[in-house]
């Protein structure tokens, strides 16, 4: 017994329209993540350099080279302020976290912010 012919000609061209639809979504879902990773990222350098600006204060070093340091960590472009106050020295880090040039996306700018806080070593104060 032979089975009725099925009409699949229909399914061919509803696969490709799912694909057409579909796939510019994968796309942009793989740009949106690539700009967070690179948001993450930044966020990390900005407060890695925090700390060791104030790291590098509390041990006695001076502002100038705190703030070096930090431009080391958080890249060149970065906001550095160091506050003294009450044995404590506070270093915030600002940058903006632009889009990737090859993602050729127009993707809005960040900023991400670090603040850190330690105690002045109690040599370094003076009596």
């Amino acid at each position: 017994m032979t089975q009725p012919a099925r009409n699949t000609r229909g399914r061919d061209g509803m696969v490709t329209a799912e694909a057409a639809l579909v796939l510019p979504l994968v796309a942009l879902f793989s740009l949106a993540l690539i700009w967070l990773l690179s948001v993450g990222i930044e966020q990390v350098r900005v407060v890695d350099a925090a700390r060791d600006a104030a790291r590098a204060v509390a041990r006695g070093d001076d502002d100038p080279a705190a703030v070096q340091a930090a431009l080391r960590t958080a890249g060149s472009d970065a906001e550095i302020v160091v506050r003294h106050g009450a044995g404590l020295v506070t270093v915030t880090v600002s940058a903006r976290v632009s889009a990737p040039g090859w993602l050729l996306v127009p993707l809005p700018a960040v900023s991400v912010t670090s603040r850190a806080t330690t105690e002045v070593e109690a040599d370094v104060r003076g009596p």
